[in-house]
């Protein structure tokens, strides 16, 4: 084979896996884009009467902490946790200091991805985006600050279609709709779960 007669073959064999390495899913239309709704920023508004205290925690020379006040109470604590000048996490705490709720960017886009819940200072429930279309399906439940619950849209059609029920740190069992009715049809147990029980 001649060399030129080479290189284009080694560009039809790259080409060809570059092609077989792209993406399944489908691109969105403009439309579809358009109508998306719009995730929840993670940095908060400055209310009227707020001061802010701006921080540097780890000694860079930029700010990486912001402390929001509202008459001398600490009422919003904004963290940037990957350095690079844009918040990440938002906690918003009540009049004694303890968290309300959270909100955070766990993949640095911009964008709330996870939002928890707290009473008394202890989480009560989650909510995470793990698709990035800026609604939630994925949902977490706590009870005395313990994961005994979740919750998700698998399939995106707005819909819880799979649980799991957590016991002693470890999933106990799993529900699974698999007719799309909302109800669970399928339940597997954890056989880990069980012979850890008897002990």
């Amino acid at each position: 084979m001649a060399s030129s007669n080479r290189l284009i073959f080694l560009g039809f064999l790259a080409v060809g896996a570059l092609a077989g390495c792209a993406s399944q899913k489908a691109a969105e239309t403009p439309d579809a884009v358009r109508k998306r709704p719009e995730a929840e920023g993670v940095r908060g508004k400055q209310d009227p009467g707020e001061t802010v205290t701006e921080l540097d925690a780890n000694g860079d020379g930029r700010t990486d902490v912001w402390e929001y006040r509202l008459k001398d109470v600490l009422v919003r604590k904004e963290l940037d946790l990957n350095w690079d000048g844009r918040v990440d996490v938002t906690q918003y705490l009540d009049p004694q200091g303890a968290k309300v709720r959270e909100v955070m960017d766990l993949d640095y886009d911009g964008k709330v991805d996870a939002t928890y819940h707290y009473a008394e200072g202890k989480r009560t429930k989650g909510e995470r985006d793990l698709d990035g279309d800026g609604r939630s399906d994925s949902w977490l439940y706590y009870e005395n600050d313990t994961l005994v619950r979740k919750e998700r849209d698998a399939n995106h059609d707005g819909r819880v279609d799979y649980w799991e029920y957590w016991e002693n740190g470890q999933v106990d069992r799993i529900g699974e709709d698999l007719d799309g009715d909302g109800t669970v049809d399928q339940w597997t147990r954890n056989p880990n779960a069980a012979a850890k029980s008897k002990e």
